[in-house]
């Protein structure tokens, strides 16, 4: 009986992880990005890019409805998960008064972040969503940068929630640590690790091709998840002994990966630094976010037991299954992810 069971848990472990890993490739998808730059007090530059599949790109087009005069579109191509084009736009008013719209973002679940320079440098950052899919160019447009702050806090969070690969990560950190102490000093190591290399990364003082670091992130879940198990079955290995150096090593990575986010959007230049935080505090808070929803199931489980007067012991060998559930659904997952992403590497 023993046996068919852990079957059985087996079955549903690789079926999810197929599930996950199948669904997870919608979720990681970036926003869209605009950039509209102004060369003459009459001529723009545009850039544009949407988050593409292999050959497949989201349904979206830019288009300006006013007094504009659109040039020719460049032949789009395709790179780093990423279709762009680029042209160049005429308007005699400056753009006062155009509409910026973006077609089909209302069929979708994604966002535009749109950077405006305007000719005296000043730059302009906003969002467009499916609910808003447009932007009315006013007169007094290029007198001041705003909305920068709130846009990348914002991006860090999407980020982080939306990045599965990410927050499973985290999950099993959760899982490998014991106590709310190490907790506290793993989850800070992860922060204090990806921080820096966030930063250092986005100031170029380190540059790293995006795709590998990607198959060294699911590496690190399949590791972690892996010492996971070991611990289950009483081992002592420096990983369970210190999960703090686990997740400052790895964390590194993350940090690499999250920069990867803000490599084809870029930050304001007039406020580096600033962006550069707001983007940070945003994946701490998207992070902080899903330690406490997963800390509020584990309590409400455990609650739903007391109440159900269920034995301790039973209550142990419940929590034991569900962490050998989660760590082979885990586990299969970012294992397929390693495949996939390796075997990019080669094609």
């Amino acid at each position: 009986m023993k046996a068919k069971l852990s079957q059985l848990l087996f079955l549903l472990a690789v079926l999810a992880s197929v599930v996950l890993a199948n669904n997870s490739l919608a979720h990681e998808l970036r926003p869209a990005y605009l950039q509209v730059t102004q060369q003459a007090p009459q001529v723009f530059d545009v850039v544009w890019r949407v988050p593409a599949r292999g050959q497949m790109k989201l349904s979206l087009d830019v288009k300006f409805q006013g007094d504009v005069v659109v040039g020719n579109r460049s032949i789009g191509g395709l790179a780093n998960g990423m279709y762009s084009e680029r042209w160049q736009i005429e308007s005699p008013a400056g753009l006062t008064g155009a509409t910026l719209v973006v077609a089909g973002l209302e069929q979708t679940m994604t966002d535009v972040l749109m950077r405006v320079t305007w000719l005296d440098g000043r730059e302009q950052v906003m969002r467009l969503v499916p609910e808003n899919p447009r932007y009315q160019f006013s007169a007094n447009a290029g007198e001041a940068a705003d909305g920068w702050f709130a846009t990348y806090f914002v991006l860090g969070v999407e980020h982080i929630l939306l990045g599965i690969d990410h927050l499973l990560f985290v999950l099993v950190l959760l899982l490998l640590v014991s106590g709310w102490r190490s907790l506290a000093v793993t989850i800070s190591a992860f922060t204090l690790a990806h921080s820096v290399t966030l930063a250092l990364s986005v100031l170029g003082v380190v540059s790293v091709p995006q795709a590998p670091v990607e198959a060294v992130i699911a590496l690190s879940i399949v590791f972690v998840a892996s010492e996971i198990r070991l611990k289950q079955r009483g081992r002592s290995t420096l990983a369970i002994r210190y999960p703090w150096a686990v997740a400052l090593g790895f964390g590194m990575l993350h940090g690499l990966g999250f920069a990867g986010a803000l490599a084809d959007i870029g930050v304001p230049q007039q406020a580096i630094a600033g962006s550069l935080l707001a983007f940070n505090l945003g994946v701490e808070a998207g992070q902080v976010l899903f330690i406490g929803l997963v800390a509020a199931l584990v309590w409400l489980v455990r609650q739903l037991f007391e109440y159900a007067r269920v034995p301790a012991s039973r209550m142990l060998a419940t929590g034991a299954t569900a962490t050998l559930v989660l760590v082979y659904v885990i586990g299969g997952t970012a294992s397929w992810w390693l495949f996939d992403r390796t075997a990019a590497l080669f094609t």
